[in-house]
């Protein structure tokens, strides 16, 4: 067993609240994004743009606060079991679910995405068991440019890019022993600091790397999601300690922040919807949109520990059941909303059906498979071990795409 003693001993239970809460945004996340006009695996008759200013709220945050969380936690993971034991632990509790993911959740995503935007392109009789046997020997679908490469990871891409850095931080930890002094920052110093880089990111950067979540060609999105997950990294060594009670303390300043930079933005994307803005215009709207997501990690960090001050049992379990969820749930989506489309409801009202259906039907999946020791490896259903530290300490959060 490895021993770090520069990790902080108090226990942040709050992670598995900022956890839960983060996954609690991510069905009805994906259920909306089968209403607006953002391109989706699926879409339904109903898409407009009703709903994107609202999902502005969290769409430039969500998926880094997932990486801020599985920072700090692959952090403490690192000081329990060191650097063989951390590359063998993320090894089996990502790369695992990612392989089983893209063999037997994801396809169906697939399935659909073909048979509703180019059924020509189906092989066989078009059933989806002919479309798996194809899936899986691989190939692209393609409309005119637009080309589907399978076998894909569609909303697993989380889990790779996750395992890249964890094995890369400790690597890095591995490599330096010496002691790291305490950064002597202001509070109100978290509130700006943090924003610069990933604002010279959006201006510099994501312009000529846009996202493709491919592995390999995906600069800007590993520069920031690199970064943030660095940034839960220090979280819990004596350097970026500071983090947590500069959130607690600037919590509401950040969250005032957050909501104005949205609603600036909203307005800024109403003028210019279809016109293009001066480039200093655009350089800002880039850079106030990369200090958003800051303020809103910042706000969610202070607000969770306000909201979740003790450990709970059912909290635990809730964290426990995450990471199955998250494999299962955008499968779930897609498949629901063909099951539901030929009722013919008010999008309204589907939509609550779907996100209803999408946390009932994953939590009773979650509740079975982890009564069968392999199929809950292969969904990511951690059972803990004597000894081990408590799941806010090591457990990795998953994302949504």
């Amino acid at each position: 067993m490895h021993t770090d003693t520069t990790l902080p001993a108090r226990r942040l239970p709050f992670l598995d609240g900022l956890r839960v809460a983060a996954f609690a945004l991510l069905i009805p996340y994906h259920v909306g994004m089968y209403y607006v006009t953002w391109d989706w695996h699926v879409k339904s008759p109903a898409a407009s743009t009703a709903l994107e200013p609202f999902m502005m709220l969290s769409s430039p945050w969500r998926l880094s606060l997932l990486f801020l969380i599985a920072g700090a936690a692959c952090r403490g993971l690192f000081a329990w079991r060191g650097l063989a034991g951390t590359v063998k632990d993320r090894s089996m509790r990502l790369l695992l679910p990612l392989l089983f993911g893209m063999a037997v959740i994801v396809p169906p995503q697939a399935y659909y995405e073909v048979l509703t935007k180019a059924p020509q392109l189906l092989p066989g009789d078009g059933g989806y068991l002919d479309f798996w046997r194809a899936y899986l020997q691989g190939g692209r679908y393609c409309r005119g440019d637009d080309c589907m490469v399978v076998p894909t990871w569609n909303h697993l891409w989380f889990l790779p890019y996750l395992w890249v850095y964890a094995v890369l931080g400790a690597l890095a930890a591995a490599a330096w022993r010496k002691p790291v002094p305490g950064l002597a920052l202001p509070g109100w110093a978290w509130l700006l600091l943090p924003a610069v880089p990933l604002a010279l990111l959006r201006v510099f950067v994501m312009p000529h790397w846009p996202t493709t979540h491919d592995l390999v060609h995906d600069l800007y999105n590993h520069l920031q999601y690199g970064f943030v997950f660095a940034v839960g990294w220090a979280s819990r060594t004596s350097l970026g300690q500071g983090l947590w009670p500069a959130a607690l303390r600037w919590r509401w300043a950040a969250l005032g922040l957050a909501v104005a930079g949205w609603a600036a933005l909203q307005a800024f994307n109403a003028h210019y919807g279809d016109a293009a803005p001066p480039d200093a215009l655009l350089a800002a709207a880039r850079s106030l949109r990369a200090a958003m997501v800051w303020w809103s990690l910042l706000a969610a960090c202070g607000w969770a520990q306000r909201a979740f001050t003790r450990e709970s049992p059912a909290l635990r379990q809730a964290s426990a059941a995450v990471f199955c969820l998250y494999i299962l749930h955008q499968s779930v989506i897609v498949v629901l909303t063909q099951a539901l489309r030929p009722l013919g409801q008010p999008w309204g009202v589907e939509a609550l059906v779907l996100v209803a259906l999408t946390f009932g039907l994953c939590a009773l999946a979650y509740l079975g498979a982890r009564r069968v020791p392999g199929l809950a490896l292969l969904l990511g259903i951690q059972r803990r071990r004597p000894g081990a530290p408590d799941q806010a300490a090591t457990a990795a959060a998953p994302s949504l795409t």
